[in-house]
C-alpha cells in the first residue's frame, strides 16, 4: 500500500485551499441604487403598456457599458408608462433584472 507522506499531504491540502480562495465568485455584486449621477437622458419613441415596454433613444448607459442607441426596455412597474408619451424627453435608470435590461426609474427631463 502506498501512503502520502504527511508533509506532502499538508502541501496538497494547502494548494487546494489557495486555489479555491482565488476562484471567482459566482454571484454578481449587489445592484447599486439609482442616483442622480446614474440617470441617462433619452427621448421616448414608443410605449406598449400591455407588454410593459418602452422604446427609448438614449445616451450612453455606463452601468451596463451600453453605447447610445434606440432600443426597447421592460419597465419595473407598468405605472411608469402612464407619465410619458412618445416625444417626451426623460431621464432613466436601467438595471438587468431576470436577465433583461429593465427601467427601474423614469422621470421627466428638466
Amino acid at each position: 500500500m502506498n501512503f502520502l507522506h504527511p508533509l506532502a499531504f499538508a502541501l496538497l491540502a494547502g494548494l487546494a485551499g489557495a486555489a479555491q480562495a482565488q476562484a471567482p465568485k459566482s454571484e454578481p455584486p449587489p445592484a447599486k441604487a439609482s442616483a442622480p449621477g446614474m440617470l441617462t437622458d433619452a427621448v421616448v419613441q414608443k410605449i406598449d403598456p400591455a407588454r410593459g415596454l418602452i422604446v427609448l433613444k438614449h445616451g450612453d448607459i455606463p452601468n451596463l457599458a451600453m453605447p447610445p442607441m434606440t432600443m426597447g426596455f421592460d419597465v419595473a412597474e407598468k405605472q411608469m408608462l402612464e407619465q410619458v408619451k412618445p416625444g417626451d424627453k426623460v431621464r432613466f435608470h436601467v438595471e438587468v433584472v431576470k436577465g433583461k435590461p429593465t427601467v427601474t426609474h423614469l422621470e421627466a427631463a428638466r
